[in-house]
């Protein structure tokens, strides 16, 4: 039985930052709005194959190439630019404030755990106004593996200092939830993407309509 944790890293990308405003500047390129779904899931989808081939690209470079196979190569560099620029100009979702100022009263440590560069994460999280409340910003960049591959959440462990029991992951997405699980972490999914988590994995130890509700579970595990 999953056990309250000490230490709780979020996902960033769609569980803290909503991918929303990157339609608009797709939309604003002369792009249809719902190529951001085909992007997103062409950039975690090569993100992944390289992972399972023993490979690694950055999250930018990865990104860039997504988008050109998403949009048929149909934006020039500048247009590009200014889509993926998007991603360092995201506004957090509105439960995350509240989420972290939960774990942090309760005693919890806090790290993000991402895909993407710690550096545009930092970035991110001083936008959204809880940088001082997240102690670590884990990248994939740091043992060069995506995620849900089991190198980046040990590196987390070891980062942080804990048993793996004793560190949870906070996910939207539900391949994030399962890669932590099998790696021995603590899992909460926020239902924020899908209203079912998804049979074929490894079902989270918590689940919450919001970070607020998910962070309430975790809290609320047994602390023996």
């Amino acid at each position: 039985m999953a056990r309250r944790p000490r230490v709780i890293a979020f996902d960033v990308i769609e569980t803290m930052f909503p991918l929303e405003p990157i339609r608009r500047r797709l939309i604003d390129a002369g792009q249809p709005g719902h190529v951001l779904e085909l992007f997103f899931s062409r950039l975690l989808r090569d993100g992944f194959a390289l992972a399972a081939g023993g490979g690694y690209r950055p999250f930018g470079d990865v990104a860039a190439g997504a988008l050109r196979s998403a949009t048929g190569s149909a934006l020039d560099d500048d247009a590009a630019g200014a889509v993926l620029a998007g991603f360092a100009e995201l506004d957090p979702h509105p439960d995350v404030l509240p989420a972290v100022r939960l774990a942090r009263d309760a005693g919890v440590r806090l790290v993000t755990l991402t895909n993407g560069s710690a550096e545009n994460t930092i970035r991110l999280l001083r936008r959204g106004g809880v940088d001082d409340d997240i102690e670590q910003v884990l990248s994939v960049d740091d043992v060069r593996r995506w995620k849900p591959a089991p190198e980046i959440y040990r590196h987390a462990v070891r980062a942080t200092g804990v048993e793996p029991g004793r560190l949870a992951l906070v996910a939207a997405h539900a391949w994030d939830v399962h890669g932590a699980h099998r790696a021995g972490l603590a899992t909460g999914w926020v239902a924020r993407l899908d209203d079912r988590f998804p049979d074929v994995f490894a079902a989270p130890d918590v689940v919450g309509h919001d970070l607020v509700e998910t962070v309430e579970g975790l809290l609320e595990l047994p602390i023996d």
